[in-house]
């Protein structure tokens, strides 16, 4: 539900490898260790970006991942060093009028901060919800975070209200602020269901989405495209 902002930057010095070498593709259950190493900082009483108290485990997140990609796009972000950062989509709430809504995670490694990771992320992860047929995206941001805002702002989306107090961790009550992003323009006649996501898995709708998305990568590592903030 809440948007992750890793943490340190690289060390000065060391630069990272280049963008163009990271692959966007499905995220898997056997990709649940990783993912939850990536998850975990953020879970503890020291953080209050994720209103989860304890990190889950590999085995927990694996369910996570099985469960989502049922119907929701999950992808993974990764090179030689491994995965570097991973984004999802998830029902928005469960009565039945709201399956055209989804709510959007993104999450990266501390070292793939600043290379317009998150942005490409995001991309492929909002064409698929298009392709699929989704209305609208929404993404909760716990405050403050101002890079999270950032983010979201370059991206389209538009802040619709603040849930004061609604968590409390770290020994304070929290706002999260709620964010929206039209994925479709609305009609007057009624929508077509949303398309399953194995539909889409191989066909032209995802390798565009996923070339996209690695076109992105590649623009911002020579400098032609950059990160609306770092992430």
């Amino acid at each position: 539900m809440l948007i992750r902002l890793p943490g340190a930057r690289p060390p000065r010095g060391r630069a990272p490898p280049r963008a163009m070498s990271i692959k966007i593709r499905f995220a898997t259950p056997a990709d649940a260790a990783a993912i939850a190493d990536i998850y975990a900082p953020f879970c503890g009483s020291e953080s209050v970006v994720s209103f989860e108290t304890a990190p889950p485990t590999a085995a927990e997140m694996a369910e996570r991942i099985a469960k989502t990609t049922a119907q929701y796009p999950w992808l993974v972000a990764g090179d030689a060093t491994g995965i570097r950062g991973y984004v999802y989509a998830s029902r928005h709430r469960e009565r039945a009028a709201y399956r055209w809504a989804v709510e959007v995670t993104v999450y990266l490694r501390p070292d793939s901060r600043g290379r317009g990771l998150g942005a490409a992320l995001y991309g492929v992860l909002f064409d698929l919800l298009r392709a699929q047929g989704f209305h609208r995206a929404y993404a909760g941001i716990a405050l403050p975070n101002p890079a999270s805002v950032g983010l979201h702002t370059a991206l389209g989306f538009r802040r619709v209200g603040v849930y004061h107090g609604v968590g409390y961790k770290g020994g304070a009550w929290r706002d999260v602020s709620w964010w929206e992003l039209p994925l479709q323009p609305e009609t007057a006649t009624a929508p077509a269901e949303p398309k399953p996501l194995a539909a889409l898995l191989a066909g032209p709708d995802w390798t565009r989405a996923i070339a996209a998305g690695e076109a992105r990568l590649a623009a911002a590592s020579t400098g032609s495209a950059a990160s609306p903030v770092s992430r």
